[in-house]
């Protein structure tokens, strides 16, 4: 909201100066992204590079200066993208102190076969991470490729599609280690009653608000107003 305030009351007069330099920056930032991420066989440095993409979509919501709506989609992506990334990197705490080697794809290899709930968690962010239905991350895309299509960015909305698509063939690429693959060890998870209920809540959390947005969209919809109408 203080970005965007920022925007407003500082830059509005240099629009025609960092408007395309944010949309160079946008689509930088997918492209480099998505294809340093791709390239990784180390967890951590794939979620690593492959939040400079996140951001990417972040900065396009942010091209509509006039639509609060665009601004809200933005606000809405980053709280989807937090949340997610919470859990993602929750559980791989968990595993990592059980032995699991969670630095690289290797070390999940059949996780499924033995700890179900702990593999289901990983699907459910690796999911909302790729953007994949009815998950949050797929709510959050949605609004910001919506808001891209209102204010006629044709173009950007295609290149966020296809660099969508790339994103998601490493994320599933987790999934399909995680239940497609041979175990590589015999590490078993244990886990607290606490640990799975908090994962657990993460993972809920990213499914209903990914099937019931409209709550968490319309509150980022009034915080930007207020934000905008103050400024």
């Amino acid at each position: 909201a203080l970005l965007f305030r920022l925007l407003i009351n500082t830059l509005l007069p240099l629009i025609s100066d960092w408007q395309p330099m944010l949309m160079i920056l946008a689509v930088l930032s997918l492209v480099i992204g998505n294809i340093t991420a791709i390239a990784q066989t180390n967890i951590k440095r794939m979620l690593a590079y492959s939040a400079i993409a996140q951001m990417g979509f972040v900065l396009l919501g942010m091209l509509s200066i006039f639509d609060d709506h665009a601004f809200s989609a933005s606000m809405f992506y980053v709280i989807a993208y937090v949340i997610t990334t919470l859990g993602t990197f929750g559980l791989l705490m968990v595993l990592s102190r059980k032995g699991y080697d969670c630095d690289t794809l290797e070390g999940l290899k059949g996780l499924n076969r033995k700890h179900p709930w702990y593999a289901f968690i990983g699907l459910i962010m690796m999911f909302s991470l790729a953007g994949v239905p009815p998950t949050l991350g797929f709510a959050a895309k949605l609004s910001v490729l919506e808001a891209l299509v209102d204010a006629d960015y044709i173009a950007l909305a295609v290149i966020a599609v296809i660099a969508s698509l790339i994103g998601a063939f490493y994320y599933l690429r987790v999934v399909k280690v995680m239940y497609f693959d041979e175990p590589s060890h015999e590490h078993s998870v244990t886990g607290s009653g606490i640990t799975k209920g908090v994962l657990g809540l993460n993972g809920l959390m990213v499914l209903l608000l990914g099937i019931f947005p409209a709550g968490l969209m319309a509150l980022c919809l009034n915080i930007m107003r207020n934000t905008l109408i103050g400024s």
